[in-house]
């Protein structure tokens, strides 16, 4: 009988994954909600809308417990998708010309994608960031391009002496021409061609490992994104 009790307290509480996913749904809702004060207006309110007239056009035709339902679902779907939206657009404004935003950006890639930040800087905090994905090596530099384009240049010869034959991309985060926006960064590299078998991506990371890298403090706290959030691994 008391293994049988203790067997259902276990089955009882919470998911591990579950717990965490709803603490950190908290904690983005939280850090977007300081950067944007009409978030519960502009997230509720659609999603209460569509409830109430899904509500009042199943009593309406006599169906209000399937079409109630079916708002609920729908309130839920309208909700997040806002949300997710707000989330990243406060997430942006968060981080937007703090030196390593880019590599904040980064940190969220969806896939199996490594990340190194800083692996080059200077003392105006030019910063260069390496990822090591399907495409190969991207190095993607934020800060002065002037001042950027001697460091790709360096980092780029480093990478092809461990990597001859590896694809080598060059990315300078900014708006101007033949820059990517941060907001469009992390789109942009998961574009890229992808050169690299997956089973590889192991061995070539092992060969960046060899050229190191700089600990430089970067813009803290998370990528709002509601839900889980998928990160590339971080190095």
């Amino acid at each position: 009988m008391a293994r049988a009790s203790k067997a259902s307290k276990r089955d009882d509480s919470p998911a591990p994954d579950r717990a965490g996913r709803a603490a950190q749904i908290r904690q983005v809702w939280s850090l977007t909600r300081s950067a944007d004060r009409k978030l519960p207006l502009v997230v509720l309110g659609p999603a209460i809308g569509l409830l109430a007239a899904l509500v009042v056009a199943g009593v309406l035709i006599g169906h209000p417990v399937y079409l109630s339902i079916l708002g609920v679902l729908g309130a839920l779907v309208v909700a997040m998708a806002i949300f997710g939206r707000r989330a990243t657009k406060a997430m942006y404004a968060q981080v937007e010309g703090q030196p390593g935003a880019g590599a904040s950006v980064l940190q969220t890639l969806r896939g199996d994608w490594r990340t190194t930040p800083a692996v080059a800087f200077n003392r105006n905090m030019d910063l260069v960031h390496r990822v090591v994905g399907r495409p190969g090596v991207v190095l993607i530099g934020e800060g002065n391009p002037g001042q950027l384009r001697q460091l790709l240049v360096d980092q780029k010869r480093r990478v092809g002496r461990v990597a001859p034959d590896t694809p080598i991309y060059e990315v300078i985060i900014g708006d101007g021409e033949g820059q990517v926006p941060l907001r469009k960064l992390q789109q942009h590299v998961m574009k890229l061609p992808r050169n690299v078998g997956r089973k590889d991506i192991d061995g070539l990371e092992q060969r960046m490992k060899a050229l190191g890298g700089t600990n430089v403090p970067m813009p803290k706290g998370p990528m709002p994104r509601p839900g889980q959030i998928p990160r590339g691994k971080m190095r």
